[in-house]
């Protein structure tokens, strides 16, 4: 029987915004997403997820409801919790939604502050560049990490 993958999703608190069991949600869609939770990977038991991150057993319980209902996560009596073949899938197709969804926000507020389509454009061009940055960065950290 496989052991239990290792998460980082890191502190849950109370003063972050959202719903600590919506924090657990969204860290362990993030691992799924990123591929560092590949299918089949077995998840922690409840007691030991609340445990390692100081929250409640219902918190982790209803955490992990919400993510088997998404098809992210399968539960099986007697052997564990574990990634879902398609919860990659389905973490990437909703993140997708989501960032379709903030663009079309931030074009609407543009053209409400009156930005031309170019302005639009050079706006999101400037922030493709400043996350590509960024994103270079958090690897090379990560990468020391590791080594």
């Amino acid at each position: 029987m496989a052991t239990s993958a290792s998460l980082r999703i890191g502190p849950i608190s109370p003063a972050a915004p959202g719903a600590l069991y919506q924090q657990i949600v969204d860290a362990i869609k993030r691992e799924v997403a990123a591929e560092r939770l590949q299918p089949g990977s077995p998840l922690p038991s409840f007691r030991m997820l609340a445990e390692e991150l100081l929250v409640s057993l219902i918190t982790v319980k209803r955490a992990y409801e919400e993510l088997e209902r998404e098809g992210i996560i399968y539960r099986r009596q007697g052997l564990g919790t574990f990634v879902a073949e398609r919860g990659h899938d389905r973490t990437r197709a909703a993140g997708r939604a989501a960032a379709k969804e903030g663009i079309a926000a931030g074009v609407r507020a543009g053209r409400e502050a009156g930005m031309s389509d170019r302005e639009l454009q050079q706006v999101l061009r400037e922030e493709l560049k400043a996350t590509a940055a960024s994103a270079e960065r958090h690897s090379m950290d990560r990468q020391k990490e590791a080594g």
